[in-house]
């Protein structure tokens, strides 16, 4: 009921969007843990309620340019979740608090607001140390003031935590999140949340609609095009085959005929020239 009457107060889009998700998952577990980065609280469209990133000692810089943008993928209410950000020069961390053991989902989101071109802000991401994500592009993956979520699935037992099969213990009762830089720019977070379930319980955003919308039109020019029949190869018909002496074939007796004339006329003229 409480999910009903929240979707009572927002758009149709958002309407669109929250039914598509509630289709395509078995339900939206239980959420431990909840950060806006470089933001203030903020409680979504599914009732997630990320807190304010207000820990004055944690590294890095918060901002906000990302609201001169409006970001595609996300409902509008939901928008300033990658609207702010935390980025650093250097590496930086969040931590959570460990949970029991069980199943869990690490969903961390991104949105690229400054740069307009690939290769330009690459970095990784570990989770207790091991590594999660890396060398991610957020632009090359969707491109710039496009919302992106990277779903990272994990399982605790006996205090320790298991991450596409490989384990590593827990220390001091919590699980860092480390954003490592790479060779450019800074790394960043938008914001994050761990819920208890697996992927199959975590709502994901929509498809892009452009590149879905110009793959089936791709799709659709083939299908219309006719199949042109297999053109046969054409044979080259030639003279015949070529002389290695291209003068080799001609006639050089017409040639002389000029010669033996000039050679006759001249001999008498020669003959009077010598009674003289």
């Amino acid at each position: 009921m409480r999910m009903i009457n929240r979707i009572k107060h927002y758009s149709l889009p958002c309407v669109v969007y929250i039914l598509s998700i509630l289709g395509e998952t078995i339900g939206l577990g239980d959420v431990l843990h909840a950060v806006n980065c470089g933001g203030g609280s903020h409680t979504d469209i599914l009732g997630i309620n990320y807190q304010e990133d207000d820990d004055p000692s944690r590294e890095g810089t918060t901002s906000d340019y990302g609201k001169s943008l409006v970001i595609q993928r996300s409902p509008t209410p939901d928008m300033i979740l990658y609207q702010t950000e935390r980025y650093h020069h250097s590496d930086f961390s969040y931590e959570f608090p460990a949970p029991k053991d069980g199943d869990y989902v690490l969903v961390l989101k991104f949105c690229e607001v400054w740069f307009t071109a690939n290769n330009q802000k690459v970095f990784d991401v570990q989770l207790n140390e091991q590594n999660i994500i890396k060398n991610l592009d957020i632009y090359s993956k969707v491109g710039r003031g496009v919302a992106h979520d990277e779903y990272i699935p994990f399982k605790i037992k006996n205090n320790k935590i298991t991450i596409s099969g490989k384990s590593s213990p827990i220390k001091a009762g919590s699980i860092p999140i480390h954003l490592i830089k790479g060779a450019q720019d800074n790394p960043k977070l938008n914001a994050f949340y761990v819920m208890k379930g697996s992927i199959a319980d975590v709502p994901k955003l929509p498809e892009i609609a452009q590149e879905k919308e110009t793959q089936e039109e791709e799709e659709e020019d083939e299908e219309d095009q006719p199949t042109k029949p297999k053109e046969k190869p054409r044979t080259v018909k030639t003279s015949g085959p070529k002389a290695a002496d291209p003068y080799a074939a001609d006639d050089t007796s017409s040639m002389l005929l000029p010669v033996i004339a000039a050679v006759g006329a001249f001999i008498p003229l020669l003959f009077c020239l010598c009674k003289l």
